[in-house]
């Protein structure tokens, strides 16, 4: 049992004493041990946290003026906008803090890749990490659709649909999430239910991730495990202060987007509202989607039974399958991965290997902005190849055939050499 802390503040000690909350926020936000070697690219994950409370907040407040009817919703946005005080400063930060969201995991979850984050013990640790994003996708994809303009009610058409290429249940789901035969009021209702609680359970899965990591320990940069106290500094000040420099730099970035350009990150159809007579030009869905929907699209119909001669798998399913193939792939990431040493520092093949795989997400990320149809088609498949490659492939051979430079004895030993 840990030692309980003395506090000055008789009311804090009283309460204390009788729940000792105090103490265990003490010992684990304020001398837990940290490694001391952490670079800022350790601020991403205290900054989604705070993204995600900025979210649940203005959502809440969005929320108590918001209609889930499909002739008042794109009304009602309208009318926050003008008429609600501050409302257009709420959902600007609202609907920009989404992609902010989505930017700060995306860099958390490359910074795990290149760091070796996922490896043992933090197997499970890494396997959150991943639960959190598919809620982050479902939570936002559900969020989309509730202003309910042209790119609203067809993402959600489209996208929705997708279930529909599951054999036997396929159908079934689509009613299920339509709530009827096609997107409608029923659709936007259980939207917007689910929309105001997945944030919670996303929290929650937050906080399971956070015990994970205090559990385990954090990774480092050398990927090695620490020695000695010597190793390690406490979390508050040197933590606490580093983390707060990567606040203010991305509190600033955010709010250039929030008041200078509040609409960059989003689509101009959406500021119609939706006509299930009128399909748009091109349909696409937001940019942090963007990759995934490149690989539903590459790949083609017969892609398994073309070669003797008849479709065992038809393009729509296949696609489906690859897409959330993409996520899943990461949930088994630890046990793909054979190499011993965790940090790319120490892996010179898998670091360039590493940045090969980052451009072609974003390669990916462009090619879903567009329309599937001559060179774009080859691009995408090539893309997706590469992404599975990387980890079906690289990552399993690299383990066995990649030369690694020795590691330092402890996490002190290269600080100190640069510090002299």
């Amino acid at each position: 049992m840990a030692t309980k802390t003395e506090f000055n503040n008789p009311v804090i000690r009283w309460v204390d004493e009788r729940l000792p909350v105090f103490t265990y926020l003490d010992h684990e936000y304020n001398q837990f041990p940290m490694p001391k070697n952490l670079n800022y690219w350790w601020n991403f994950g205290a900054l989604a946290a705070v993204v995600l409370v900025v979210m649940i907040v203005t959502g809440i407040v969005l929320a108590m003026q918001y209609t889930a009817h499909v002739d008042m919703a794109f009304e009602s946005v309208e009318r926050i906008m003008r008429d609600v005080n501050y409302g257009w400063l709420l959902r600007y930060i609202h609907m920009n803090g989404a992609s902010m969201f989505f930017i700060v995991v995306y860099i958390h979850l490359f910074r795990g890749l290149y760091y070796g984050s996922y490896k043992a013990p933090r197997e499970l640790l890494w396997m959150l990490g991943v639960l959190i994003v598919l809620l982050m996708m479902a939570t936002a994809f559900m969020g989309y659709v509730l202003p309910w303009g042209q790119m609203s009610f067809w993402g959600a058409t489209v996208i929705t649909n997708l279930f529909s290429a599951i054999p036997f249940v396929g159908d079934w789901i689509v009613t299920w999430l339509w709530g009827g035969f096609s997107v409608d009021n029923p659709t936007l209702n259980r939207f917007f239910a689910l929309h105001y609680l997945l944030p919670f359970v996303l929290f929650a899965v937050v906080g399971l991730h956070v015990v994970a990591v205090h559990i385990t320990g954090s990774n480092n940069p050398a990927g090695i495990d620490v020695q000695a106290p010597r190793d390690t500094v406490s979390f508050h000040p040197y933590f606490t202060a580093k983390d707060s420099v990567g606040m203010v730099a991305f509190l600033f970035i955010f709010a250039v987007f929030v008041f200078f350009m509040p609409n960059q990150l989003g689509e101009p159809d959406n500021y119609i509202k939706a006509n299930p007579l009128q399909t748009p030009a091109h349909i696409v869905p937001e940019w942090y989607f963007l990759p995934f929907y490149a690989i539903l699209r590459a790949v083609p119909d017969n892609f398994i039974g073309a070669w003797i001669g008849f479709t065992l798998i038809n393009a729509k399913l296949a696609g489906v399958i690859a897409m959330f193939g993409s996520i899943a792939v990461l949930f088994v990431l630890p046990w793909l991965d054979t190499s011993k040493v965790r940090s790319a520092r120490y892996r010179p093949i898998y670091k360039w290997v590493f940045w090969l795989f980052v451009a072609d997400c974003i390669f990916l990320g462009y090619l879903g902005m567009k329309p599937a149809e001559g060179s774009y088609i080859i691009m995408g498949q090539l893309a997706t190849a590469g992404y599975f490659g990387f980890f079906l492939v690289i990552m399993p051979l690299l383990g066995w055939f990649e030369p690694t430079k020795p590691l330092p004895n402890s996490i002190s030993e290269p600080v100190l050499k640069e510090n002299s």
